[in-house]
């Protein structure tokens, strides 16, 4: 009917957080947005692992028939992005690290309560799913009781509870991870500073009103 394939719909809709029934008011069809009423009531937190560039270019920029490519990519390892969105704002905080273990989830929690606190706002309630670096590490606890900051898990088998942190995961690898061929995996880490600087402060978001979240601190 659209002339376009399931697939490419489906990809636009979840991008938009439309592609489930239950996104949309089952009368007038419009997306149903729901947003913390300020700044700090609510930050989302996720975990995104990345494959690492091989030196020289993985297989977007040298071709998947490039057999050597493929070897060193299996020994690459992978980068975690950790993310924290803010609920009302969308102001986003990443840092990349090693692992997801519960030491660096609590270590990174605490820093982005630092970093939300230089920008005036204090975190009340932290929401991730329930991956046990979350829901059975002492540590993340403790970096929760010490920041004062509530945990809240989504809900089992509903993972688009916690979907601001997943569609800015969605747009940061579109618009920064692969929106460019790297020649290396330093090179699209020293790039990730400067996009997410314009997504904070320049890009705009539909659901702001074409504004970039940092308008609404």
């Amino acid at each position: 009917m659209l002339g376009h394939p399931r697939s490419t719909v489906y990809g636009v809709l979840r991008r938009h957080g439309c592609s489930r029934v239950q996104d949309t008011d089952r009368s007038t069809r419009i997306p149903i947005r729901y947003e913390r009423e300020r700044p700090g009531e609510l930050v989302h937190v996720d975990v995104k692992k990345l494959g690492r560039i091989p030196p020289g270019g993985g297989h977007r920029l040298r071709g998947r028939g490039a057999k050597a490519t493929s070897r060193k990519g299996r020994r690459q390892g992978y980068d975690y992005l950790h993310v924290a969105v803010d609920d009302h704002s969308r102001v986003a905080f990443v840092q990349v690290h090693p692992n997801e273990l519960g030491q660096t989830t609590a270590r990174f929690v605490l820093d982005a309560a630092a970093h939300f606190a230089e920008l005036g706002v204090k975190i009340e309630r932290v929401m991730t799913d329930r991956h046990l670096s979350y829901t059975n590490s002492g540590a993340f606890r403790e970096a929760l009781v010490q920041i004062g900051a509530r945990h809240l898990v989504t809900a089992r088998y509903r993972p688009q509870t916690n979907g601001k942190a997943e569609r800015f995961i969605q747009t940061m690898l579109r618009e920064w991870a692969y929106r460019r061929l790297y020649t290396s995996n330093q090179q699209r880490l020293r790039a990730l500073p400067g996009w997410l600087s314009f997504y904070n402060w320049r890009r705009p978001h539909t659901a702001l009103g074409g504004r970039p979240p940092f308008s609404r601190l």
